[in-house]
This record gives structure tokens, C-alpha cells and sequence, in this order.
């Protein structure tokens, strides 16, 4: 069997060097009235390995494609009447709902207008402003991660307490020079959760550390490194989200309801020519 296989590799990688518009497919192996062809196996072996591990590769597909076959061959034997109706119906079905997913995919890429400006996004924020409460504490927060030997460390936690712009940039160049981790999220808003699992220890009560801290500085079990935490602003768990936050959600939404009228006033259309057509019509009333 070993020596099948390895003469069968040998035809197989020798295949591409053949001409390809032969079109004469070399059958392998045979279960019941399927049949396994060699351009079937062919793109299972990477190239470079070796010819036993690919005798392997290609005796166990084959074995795992004869079992599946031979499977198929033994039930499709045995079912019942109802259950062959039953997987029709189903394949059918599966069948027609491809189709029109299709269809109806190549027309919104066509025909619908994809486009959400601010001023929609504002809009539908302003009036569903209570569909969106905080599931998360969230932040606007300067990280750092520095080993505690960095040289002029006084120096940036000044600056990391800093809101000024040259001094923020200041900082940015330094900690790029000695920082292990440095993420500067004063723009765009967080989760707290995000944050703390880069700190030593755990945040125990979120809120309450919200509401009195503005820096946080710790260190890890063996002082290794040193962090610091600069909360630049804060929304608890709860309260209406942020704009800025939730845009992106908006669009979102906005986009899927676009779509589902959309969907509807297609079908509605196609309803409508059908009636006026005569393809569609009631029969027996």
C-alpha cells in the first residue's frame, strides 16, 4: 500500500509539469459510484515535504474521503421516503433563500445609497439618546509602563500630569526612548477594563476610583516597573454614552435600517410588476 501511495505522489508533483489542457482526469481511488481524482489530492502536499510525510498526508485523505463516501452510500441507502422528501425540501429551500440573498446584496452594492452624513448620526443620537447608557465605565486616560531605573523619571511624571500640548509631546518623545507600553487615549474614549488589566493590581471599585482619582501610580510585585495612570476624563457605567463613542454604532444602525426599506421596497416593487403583469395571480377564489 506504502509503495502505491509514494509511486502516486511521485505521478502527482509530477503533474505540474505537465501540460495542463490535457483534460483526461486520472482516477485514485474508487467508493461505491465515487470517484476520487489525482487533481483532487494534488494541492494537499505544501511544497518541500518530504516524500514519507507526504505518503501520510495523502493516505489519510484519502481514507477520510473513502469513509465519508462510503457513509453518504449507506445512508442515502437507508432513509426513509419521508426523510429523502425531507432533505429535498431543505436543499430547495437552502436553494432559493442563496438566490435572492444574492440578488438582493448585488442590488443594495447597486443601487442603494450607502452614504451617512453627521448630521443624520447626530440626529438619530439626539433622539434615541436614552437607547444608549454605558454597559462600561469608559475614559479618557493617559497609560505608561516604564522600568523604574528610566532615567528622568521625576521629569515625566510632571509631564505626564501635564495638559499641555508641547508638554505632552515631550512626553510622547521620551517615553518612545524608554517606555515599555505607552497609549495616550486623551482622544478618543475607553473602556476602564481596557486599562486596568495592563496595571499590577486590580481596579476593585471602578466608580469610586473614577470619582477620586486623577493620577495613579503603581508598581509590580518586584518593583520592576513602575505605571502611571492619568485620567483626563471619565462616564460611569449607566449614563448616556458619549456621542463620539457610540458614532460608530449609529452608523451602524442608520446603514442596517437603510437596508431592511430597502429589501422591502425592492420586494414591495417586484410584487407590484408581477400584479400589474399578470405573473402573479390568485387562483381557486
Amino acid at each position: 500500500m506504502n509503495r502505491i501511495l509514494t509511486l502516486l505522489l511521485i505521478i502527482i508533483i509530477s503533474a505540474g509539469c505537465r501540460n495542463h489542457n490535457k483534460v483526461k482526469r486520472v482516477a485514485i481511488a474508487r467508493a461505491g459510484d465515487a470517484v476520487l481524482y489525482k487533481d483532487q489530492v494534488a494541492g494537499l502536499v505544501p511544497a518541500g515535504t518530504s516524500v514519507a510525510d507526504s505518503t501520510v498526508m495523502i493516505q489519510n485523505y484519502i481514507n477520510k474521503w473513502a469513509r465519508r463516501e462510503l457513509l453518504f452510500r449507506k445512508a442515502e441507502e437507508n432513509l426513509t421516503p419521508e426523510l429523502r422528501k425531507d432533505i429535498d425540501n431543505q436543499l430547495e429551500e437552502a436553494r432559493v433563500n442563496l438566490i435572492i440573498y444574492q440578488y438582493q446584496r448585488q442590488m443594495i452594492l447597486e443601487r442603494m445609497d450607502t452614504t451617512v452624513t453627521d448630521s443624520e448620526l447626530e440626529n438619530y443620537y439626539m433622539n434615541n439618546r436614552e437607547s444608549f447608557n454605558l454597559s462600561s465605565n469608559i475614559v479618557k486616560a493617559l497609560f505608561i509602563k516604564l522600568p523604574v531605573e528610566t532615567p528622568g523619571m521625576n521629569r515625566i511624571r510632571i509631564l505626564a500630569r501635564s495638559n499641555d500640548q508641547g508638554d505632552l509631546q515631550q512626553l510622547e518623545t521620551l517615553c518612545y526612548q524608554f517606555a515599555e507600553k505607552f497609549d495616550d487615549f486623551n482622544e478618543d474614549w475607553v473602556t476602564l477594563d481596557k486599562l486596568s488589566v495592563e496595571l499590577p493590581s486590580e481596579i476593585q471599585n471602578e466608580e469610586n476610583f473614577l470619582r477620586r482619582t486623577k493620577y495613579f501610580e503603581a508598581r509590580n510585585s518586584d518593583s520592576t516597573y513602575l505605571y502611571l495612570l492619568t485620567i483626563r476624563d471619565y462616564k460611569l457605567r449607566s449614563s448616556p454614552a458619549p456621542f463620539e463613542y457610540v458614532k460608530d454604532d449609529i452608523k451602524r444602525i442608520i446603514w442596517n435600517n437603510r437596508r431592511l426599506e430597502f429589501i422591502q421596497s425592492l420586494e414591495n416593487g417586484i410584487y407590484n410588476d408581477a400584479l400589474k403583469q399578470n405573473i402573479f395571480t390568485l387562483l381557486n377564489r
